[in-house]
């Protein structure tokens, strides 16, 4: 397109007043008056200043700790989801690609809000919100308060993170973007296996479901149980068996978003505005993988028993979001708004891993094969309706207020594991799996698990301000409350393949299941006395749950002279909750004893006070300082003695009856300063004194992994101190120097936590064989470390970062019976992202993530546990506005 006549270039101290002054309405500006001299402003040299400075102002103005990341930042660094972008703040991490850590606390020790209201989680096994559900493309800002105040959950431990969403603009705005990229761990075939014909939308089909006739057992309570072999047979043959491996090429990734909205107004007091945006996106990605089991620790020599040392797998990931919001506005003095988020994400991995176990292995001329199907849904759907009102004849107080109704579901289902054992027959010392290969022999050659759970969330809450302004004192006074009110379901039902009802072992020769068990086959299987199919459900795999929090705050805010500021408060909390284990073939409680049952419902309440101080050295210079008491309880099922295997690691886990909450105190102390141009450096301490903070520990297992039970420490503390920054590079010279800025954050900072075995034995009543009864929390790294380095050009065409994250090694798994704990090695993260303008509508973006091709790596007393190999991954993507 044409270039406009006349075209003026900002300076970084100009930029900064004008982004200022037009973010909060717009970021376009055109004058149609033939008599101004400027036809048209383009503020594109210093994008991620502009943005970042009117971040940077919020931030300022906070009373308590807080930082916050904005869209434009956001796009900057090129993350794709909140839990991509969360790990760029200061002092947080990424665990799993789903939870974040702050300040080294796991994910129980944070709390997560969308729009300031709690919503659902589908994760079947705590409370907290998997972050990378929701896209970047829908966030406006992501704002993370580290230190308390009262209008915050007491569920308060290393902070708590609020996603705001994107709301009604104040101009049209409409424009598409459309991505594709590869991989370089998917060059080659990947493996894949027959799903089902709608997996390209991510839902199932219902290939993967039950079959009707065994639904019906469960449903009816008649479970597989003492089946005759001709009928467990005919059960079988309704079951989906399509699970034979294949290489195929992998599809690149793909994304599509679309964002239209736009604002009207009527007459001169109301305007009307709505925006819808959705986003589709799939994307595949292969690795290669070691996994370590079961070691043995023979004097000082640690002896692999149980291991996969050769796993190849593929996931292949479908997600698709939708954002509508409408607003109405009235005379700019009362607004009301309506937003509907609807947010899908399917993950459908397969694994096939060779490996050892200790009855079959290399030493005795066999080893095993492994496939293992993991197949999931997780959906959240969210109703939210806010109010905002000033009322001018009472001094200008406001009242604002939020109703949140959501959702969330996961579906899992036809969960695949089989289990073949090769044989070197003859004694080549190669493990043929074509053609000396059959399916295990055993009540478990294969295993089915389906599983689902619904999680509705109803929240309510209202806050008042109320100005005043005496002398020299300027002050408001705010008070609010919060009703929460959650239930959730959850329903798991496994069976098993058990080839001992076989009575012609021959035909379990082969490498595909689909192939040994096929139609024609079973058609004419000779049986033996066993049942093919037996029920492994257990009791505790279902269970019910509630919760209700009904909370009320006071809170004021005192400026004294412009030098000072007061801010505290108090909160009470009334707490319920209660969790019922279920055994799934009676409906009724799976804990006979009364006790156990009793420690089921947890209640309790209480006040939590804070307390903030800030001085103002200068006008861009503070000192700000914070106390508040929070408290960290339980999640629904670590109150329950049942056993259930966490999705995420496949450990069995086991809660406890009687965990008793944490109580912390948080100590919070930063320097800020704010100067020229919008370069700013802050530097901050905090300590954290934790009452019994709840901790996973381990008991040895008989067979498989260790059981991981839920437990109390008798102390912990967690210090550490926050340096951020941000700081163009013009002062070194004139040049490209005008053009380039650097920004980043670095946490250093360390834990301990004080173990008692006794009491632990005591009371979860199992065996604590833990090593290391002091050290650090689960999760927590010593340090955290983001860089990065911008441009941009005098022409606002091009603009470019490199981006840097690096965490420290971080305990993921307890050390028990004299090994040490498992630390996940640090990971170096090297992103690149380029973007070209080559006209006022259009953006061309080229991110590289991974550069350094770094693996993920679990190690344990110098020895591998696990090992995973990440690819370099390249994007593409071009977006147009209209």
């Amino acid at each position: 397109m044409n270039r406009p006549a006349n075209r003026f270039l900002l300076k970084p101290i100009s930029l900064a007043v004008a982004a200022s002054i037009v973010l909060p309405t717009s970021m376009a500006f055109a004058q149609s008056n033939e008599e101004e001299v400027i036809e048209e402003v383009v503020a594109t040299g210093t994008r991620l200043k502009g943005t970042a400075t009117a971040v940077m102002e919020e931030r300022k103005n906070q009373a308590f700790v807080a930082d916050i990341m904005g869209a434009e930042q956001i796009a900057r660094t090129g993350d794709s989801d909140a839990a991509g972008a969360l790990r760029r703040v200061t002092g947080l991490t990424l665990v799993d690609g789903r939870f974040i850590y702050v300040r080294g606390l796991g994910e129980r020790y944070s709390s997560t809000q969308l729009n300031g209201a709690i919503v659902p989680s589908p994760d079947p096994t705590r409370n907290v919100i998997p972050l990378d559900l929701f896209p970047s493309s829908i966030i406006e800002s992501l704002a993370v308060q580290k230190s308390y105040s009262p209008s915050m959950p007491a569920a308060f431990g290393g902070g708590n993170v609020n996603i705001r969403l994107k709301s009604i603009p104040t101009q049209r705005v409409f424009n598409v973007s459309a991505a594709v990229g590869i991989d370089t761990e998917n060059s080659g075939d990947v493996l894949d296996y027959a799903g089902g014909g709608r997996d390209w939308t991510g839902e199932d089909d219902g290939t993967r479901g039950v079959s009707a006739a065994i639904q019906e057992r469960w449903d009816s309570k008649n479970f597989l149980d003492d089946l005759e072999p001709e009928e467990a047979l005919e059960l079988f043959k309704g079951v989906n068996r399509e699970y034979g491996l294949e290489r195929e090429s992998a599809d690149p990734d793909m994304r599509v978003n679309v964002t239209y909205g736009d604002s009207y107004d009527y007459d001169e007091d109301w305007r009307f505005g709505f925006l819808v945006t959705s986003r589709y996106s799939a994307q595949t990605r292969s690795s290669e993988e070691y996994e370590l089991q079961d070691p043995d620790l023979v004097g000082d020599d640690i002896i692999n028993v149980r291991f996969f040392d050769d796993i190849q797998g593929t996931e292949q990931t479908v997600t698709w979001s939708s954002l509508l919001t409408l607003g109405v506005d009235y005379n700019r003095q009362h607004r009301i708004d309506y937003s509907l988020i609807v947010l899908n994400d399917t993950r459908d991995e397969i694994r096939e891993m060779f490996g050892n176990t200790e009855n079959l292995n290399q030493a005795e001329g066999l080893r095993i094969r492994d496939i293992d199907v993991q197949y999931e849904e997780r959906s959240l759907y969210t109703n939210q309706l806010k109010g905002q009102h000033t009322i001018p004849e009472l001094n200008f107080m406001g009242i604002d207020w939020t109703y949140s109704l959501g959702r969330s579901v996961r579906y899992a289902p036809g969960n695949f594991n089989a289990r073949f054992v090769m044989e070197d027959v003859n004694e080549d010392g190669i493990f043929d799996d074509e053609n000396e290969i059959f399916l295990s022999d055993a009540q478990t050659a294969a295993r089915y698990t389906f599983q689902n759970l619904h999680d509705r969330l109803e929240n309510f809450g209202y806050n008042v301000t109320y100005p005043m302004t005496m002398g020299k004192w300027e002050t408001e006074y705010k008070v609010g409350a919060s009703f929460v009110t959650k239930t959730r379901t959850a329903e798991n039902r496994r069976f098993d393949i058990n080839t001992l009802g076989v009575e012609d072992r021959s035909i379990l020769d082969g490498n595909d299941f689909s192939e040994i068990f096929s139609d024609s086959v079973l058609d004419t299987l000779s049986l033996s006395s066993r049942p093919i199919i037996r029920d492994t459900t257990i009791a505790g795999d279902d269970y019910v749950a509630g919760q209700k929090i009904d909370a009320y705050y006071l809170e004021a805010d005192f400026f004294y002279d412009n030098k000072w500021r007061f801010t505290g408060g108090a909160r009470y909390e009334d707490f319920r909750q209660v969790v019922a284990p279920l055994d799934p073939r009676t409906n009724q409680f799976d804990l006979s004893d009364e006790a156990d049952r009793s420690q089921l419902a947890f209640q309790e309440d209480g006040f939590y006070p804070a307390l903030a101080v800030t001085y103002f050295l200068e006008d861009d210079m503070q000192l700000r300082a914070s106390i508040g008491q929070t408290v960290v309880r339980p999640d629904l099922r670590e109150v329950s003695s049942a056993t259930y295997l966490d999705p995420l690691t496949n450990f069995p886990i086991a809660g406890t009856p009687g965990v008793s909450t944490t109580d912390i105190i948080n100590y919070d102390l930063r320097w800020e300063w704010y100067r020229e141009a919008g370069n700013n450096v802050s530097v901050g301490l905090f300590y954290k004194d934790m009452e019994a903070p709840i901790e996973s520990v381990q008991s040895p297992a008989q067979d498989g992994p260790p059981l991981i039970r839920i437990a109390n420490a008798e102390s912990g503390e967690v210090y550490g101190v926050e340096v951020e920054f941000l700081q163009d590079l013009a002062f070194i010279g004139d040049g490209i120097w005008d053009n380039l800025f650097t920004t980043g954050n670095i946490t250093v900072s360390d834990s301990e936590i004080v173990l008692d075995r006794q009491n632990i034995v005591e009371q979860t009543g199992v065996s604590a064989a833990i090593t290391n009864v002091e050290r650090r929390m689960t999760g927590h790294s010593q340090y955290v470390l983001n860089m990065q380095l911008g441009y941009d050009s005098d022409n606002g065409e091009h603009s470019a970062s490199l981006v840097y994250n690096v965490f420290g090694e971080r305990i993921l798994i307890p050390g028990i019976d004299g090994f040490d704990d498992n630390f996940e090695q640090p990971f170096h993260s090297l992103d690149m992202v380029y973007k070209y303008y080559p006209d006022f509508n259009s953006t061309v973006t080229l991110r590289v993530q991974n550069i350094l091709g770094e693996d993920r790596e679990i190690e344990f007393n110098d020895t591998l546990l696990r090992s995973e190999t990440r690819g370099t991954g390249i994007r593409l993507s071009y977006k147009y506005d209209f």
